[in-house]
């Protein structure tokens, strides 16, 4: 399981080190693709697999489906942890994240968030005001 937020810099070779902590769940290889709100998304390759076979199962009749599934699948690619716990970011994904030198890598579950450092804390000082409400709304959801 992931969880916490860490902030690392990403080095002049474009490679981002991943927390000794996530190193272990994400084992050697992982996939890196475009998140949501304009961060990267890492999956382990289990939880890839996972979320890759349901979204094959989206209708190709459904334009919000096919976006959806071109913006997961076609922006995803399998990158090695090298032996000092780094990965590479392809430029369209650094691009896609307006990720700088300075990111933060936030664990989230089943996934892990890269942020671009400034856009990660505009993001929270924004959630952070909206939390009651979004408490509110998901209730509906049970939680």
């Amino acid at each position: 399981m992931f969880l916490g937020e860490y902030k690392y810099t990403i080095d002049d070779k474009k490679r981002l080190a991943i927390p000794p902590k996530f190193r272990q769940i994400l084992a050697k290889k992982l996939v890196i693709t475009k998140g949501l709100d304009n961060c990267l998304f890492l999956y382990p390759l289990k939880e890839w697999q996972k979320l890759a076979e349901k979204l094959s199962k989206l209708p190709i009749s459904q334009s919000d489906a096919r976006g959806f599934v071109r913006i997961m699948l076609a922006g995803a690619m399998e990158v090695g942890i090298d032996k000092l716990g780094r990965i590479l970011i392809p430029d369209y994904l650094k691009k896609y994240a307006y990720l700088q030198r300075k990111v933060v890598i936030a664990g989230l579950y089943n996934r892990v968030e890269v942020w671009d450092e400034k856009k990660w804390k505009l993001y929270q000082e924004k959630t952070e005001k909206e939390a009651g409400d979004m408490a509110e709304r998901l209730k509906e959801l049970g939680v």
